[in-house]
């Protein structure tokens, strides 16, 4: 039988998850004809849900339900989610287990409201994991200075993690300790690693919208080149750290990589192939994180070929013409995480108002 472009892709070591989830995509048969084509993952943020709940009638019956049982607007919030992911997962169950864990994640973000406090986003990344109640789950946590600590607390637990909302490769760097602190909590604790897996998400279109608008026609040759070159740099730190002595003690007891995953990867610009972030970001022990119109694209044209690992030192020669024109990518990656949250946290509020305004109107029918 002829593969599909998400099994040829697959077979050369990356996985393409799904950046989309929705009650009738879960119901309606399309996620699992995606997963029978090769999907191997799927992931979600507040902006999705909010889209998911705010812009369709799927949910309503379940929020008169709710209501009247005398939820409160985050418990119904809380409700949705939670039964989408979990049967999500329950799809995807075939998948993880053919992948002897591998693959097959469902992701659910903590509530972007907690913001930077460490101790209350840790007791709510525990409690998704336990009410989730399903082992190809992930909890999303930003890859912020306190973010990281929740990192290192979920594994130390023993829960998968999808660390979310990484830019620059010193960010990348620091989550990949936050991750082998973890770990190290487990191998001192005797506990089992073998189940314990994680992903790095590294947003990577964002960073040329927000860059190529700052050249000017005399570097307009470096235009959607720098989301790119930032990858393959993280990649190769990726390389270095799970081929370390640290990781290597650790891996001998069981302990799984955090695969890097692309994330932010549908093309902004029309100017650029709708493929340009699959194709240029195809690399082994990795992950392709995808929005539904790009999915479409690699299956209709996709190509399959590694990328990755390219010259780094290319990247970094292209990322420092960058910092001579006076465009420090550090300083764009940075302000982007800033706007990162700042847009989660609008869509949380924004979707949690609109699960009122439904309350509402429903309660009047």
């Amino acid at each position: 039988m002829t593969k599909t472009k998400l099994q040829e892709i697959a077979a050369l070591g990356q996985s393409l998850w799904i950046d989309n989830i929705s009650r009738s995509m879960i119901t309606g048969g399309k996620l699992k004809s995606l997963i029978d084509q090769g999907l191997r993952g799927q992931t979600s943020n507040p902006t999705i849900f909010k889209q998911a709940i705010s812009h369709s009638s799927d949910y309503d019956a379940r929020i008169q339900q709710l209501a009247k049982d005398g939820k409160t607007t985050f418990e119904i919030y809380d409700e949705l989610t939670i039964k989408d992911v979990q049967d999500a997962a329950d799809l995807f169950r075939g998948v993880y287990e053919s992948t002897q864990g591998l693959d097959g994640y469902v992701s659910l973000e903590i509530n972007p409201q907690l913001g930077n406090e460490l101790e209350s986003q840790l007791k709510e990344g525990m409690r998704l994991w336990q009410k989730l109640n399903r082992p190809n789950v992930m909890i999303k946590v930003p890859a912020t200075k306190n973010g990281l600590g929740v990192v290192e607390g979920l594994i130390a637990q023993g829960i998968n993690v999808n660390v979310t909302l990484i830019f620059s490769a010193e960010q990348y760097q620091e989550v990949v300790w936050a991750y082998l602190r973890g770990l190290n909590h487990l191998a001192k604790n005797g506990r089992d690693m073998r189940q314990v897996r994680s992903v790095a998400s590294v947003f990577v279109s964002r960073i040329d919208t927000s860059i190529d608008k700052k050249l000017d026609e005399n570097l307009k040759s470096l235009r959607g080149m720098a989301a790119v070159a930032n990858g393959e740099v993280i990649y190769h730190k990726f390389q270095k750290s799970f081929g370390s002595s640290e990781f290597n003690a650790l891996k001998s007891k069981g302990a799984n990589l955090q695969r890097v995953l692309w994330a932010s990867t549908g093309t902004k610009d029309a100017q650029y192939s709708d493929i340009k972030y699959i194709t240029e970001l195809i690399a082994q022990d990795t992950v392709n994180t995808v929005p539904d119109k790009t999915l479409e694209a690699v299956l209709d044209h996709g190509i399959a070929k590694l990328a990755m690992p390219g010259d780094v030192a290319e990247a970094q020669k292209k990322l420092e013409q960058l910092r001579l024109a006076g465009i420090d990518i550090g300083m764009v990656c940075n302000q982007l995480l800033v706007d990162g949250l700042a847009s989660f946290e609008k869509s949380f509020e924004e979707l949690t108002t609109s699960i009122e305004e439904k309350q509402k109107s429903l309660s009047v029918k």
